[in-house]
């Protein structure tokens, strides 16, 4: 199997950047799982459902048309009905209404077969919550990535702002609390770790310096001529 990295953890840590980097830097492709969760939240939004009626979200997940396309840097590219989503996926409104559907274990099961396929096909670099414990817990390069609650609160707010969106910390320390406790308390595919993966603390880390602590840990885990540079 093409050589997979997992890289777990909340909200706020920094995954996606450090997914992205990583991937650039070993040659392969990357894989933000969130982006499919957010694809199919905004169909069950389009069709205007309310996103925690779970029988009408998985009747709608069934049925939606959610695919995977690499682009010419090797990164995957999520479809909807066979067109890119970006930016629709991006909105607050897409945000929280993904976070309520990723809970329902119909959607989770269609999109980690998705998820999963594409892994064992062209490797590559996957970040979400259940990686490592459900898409391809066989990978030997699973990561946990974590930070100080007020970190965390600091980072995510200004990935908000960045995007046009201004909240307080009051406002994002409670999106990112409620999120953890639906992704850690779900009944499928919960937000945790095993001794499996390799914890990482990025509090007092850049996106870099994890970035290098992950790589030299695929190198001394990989066997001889196996892992990418």
């Amino acid at each position: 199997m093409p050589i997979v990295v997992a890289i777990d953890g909340p909200s706020g840590v920094g995954k996606s950047t450090v997914a992205r980097r990583l991937a650039e830097r070993l040659g392969l492709p990357f894989l933000d799982t969130g982006a499919m969760y957010r694809a199919v939240a905004l169909r069950v939004l389009e069709s205007g459902a309310d996103p925690g009626d779970r029988e009408a979200v998985a009747a709608i997940a069934a049925r939606a048309d959610v695919g995977l396309r690499q682009r010419p840097d090797g990164s995957f590219e999520v479809l909807l009905d066979g067109s890119p989503v970006e930016p629709l996926i991006r909105t607050p409104e897409v945000g929280e209404a993904t976070s309520t559907i990723a809970g329902w274990p119909e959607v989770r099961r269609r999109l980690v077969e998705l998820q999963r396929a594409a892994a064992r096909r062209a490797g590559g670099v996957l970040e979400g919550r259940d990686i490592g414990t459900r898409v391809v817990p066989e990978t030997p390069y699973k990561f946990f990535l974590d930070a100080r609650p007020e970190v965390r609160i600091k980072r995510r707010r200004d990935e908000l702002a960045a995007a046009g969106r201004e909240l307080t910390w009051d406002q994002v320390r409670e999106e990112i609390t409620r999120r953890d406790r639906r992704d850690s308390t779900r009944a499928d595919s919960p937000l945790t770790r095993d001794p499996s993966y390799i914890y990482v603390d990025a509090s007092d880390l850049d996106a870099g310096e994890v970035v290098e602590r992950l790589a030299q840990a695929i190198a001394s885990r990989a066997p001889s001529g196996a892992a990418p540079r």
